[in-house]
């Protein structure tokens, strides 16, 4: 036995320190997070396709979001903070998620060549999340900014007018396929990395929730590119009165005729 310490204690290794975990618990707060960030793009989207149903079914989102239904006035401050924990939860999951990006050129040929010598889609697509979290930090960066400074311009033609008459459509498009493929990608790994919904049979159930993935990822991008259609229509019918709010039909006066304005 003394032989064995003094050969340990010979080479240092009596010296090491324990392994830390904060490397493991790095991770679990990027997933939850990531998980945070993920599900939070799904509610965000069905939020603002309301705009399919109705110009006032997306206003009375928009107000009740700012709590104008409970506290009997619109509070955008409400909204704004929101945004603001949205924006805490993002720069977190970035600066975590860069820990594990190449960090110089040669950790990204190796990853290269690593990724085309094992032909592996999961491997594919941690390298199509690497590649649009990247375009995050531009475009997601830039529309949280302007809903953290102005979260009361949000509205059937507040919204439309800043897509169309502000020109902010070319950005939202890239933004729609980075947040879809990102998040879809994320959520998706994020069940196979922790064994969600397993099974038996592992290898089934990731084929399933392969397909599931990209099921959903094809629905809402389907989904938002509807929606930023629908904006920019009435943005563009909406051009010359552009700053206009809207006002919903039961709050409309109404004409001599008695039909609504």
């Amino acid at each position: 036995m003394s032989k064995t310490v003094d050969v340990i204690a010979g080479t240092g290794l009596d010296q090491r320190a324990r392994k830390s975990r904060w490397p493991a618990r790095l991770d679990v707060v990027q997933s939850a997070s990531g998980l945070f960030l993920g599900l939070f793009m799904w509610g965000h989207m069905a939020f603002v396709s309301t705009i399919l149903i109705s110009k006032d079914a997306m206003w009375w989102v928009t107000r009740m979001f700012e709590g104008q239904f409970v506290l009997g006035e619109r509070y955008p401050g409400i909204v704004a903070a929101i945004v603001a924990l949205v924006v805490v939860m993002f720069v977190l999951h970035g600066l975590l998620a860069m820990r594990k990006f190449p960090s110089n050129f040669q950790q990204y040929r190796d990853f290269t060549s690593h990724r085309e010598m094992l032909r592996h889609e999961d491997t594919t697509l941690w390298w199509v999340q690497a590649v649009t979290g990247f375009a995050l930090f531009f475009f997601a960066s830039v529309h949280l900014y302007q809903m953290l400074m102005h979260p009361g311009d949000i509205g059937p033609y507040e919204s439309a007018d800043r897509v169309w008459s502000g020109r902010w459509w070319p950005l939202y498009l890239v933004l729609l396929f980075s947040v879809e493929l990102h998040g879809g990608v994320g959520l998706y790994r994020l069940a196979v990395k922790w064994g969600w919904f397993e099974g038996d049979d592992p290898n089934r159930t990731r084929a399933l929730l392969k397909r599931l993935k990209w099921g959903i990822t094809v629905f809402f991008l389907v989904l938002g590119l509807l929606t930023l259609a629908a904006y920019m229509k009435i943005g563009y019918e909406h051009r010359n009165r552009a700053g206009e709010r809207y006002i919903p039909l039961y709050l409309q006066p109404l004409a001599p005729s008695g039909a609504r304005r």
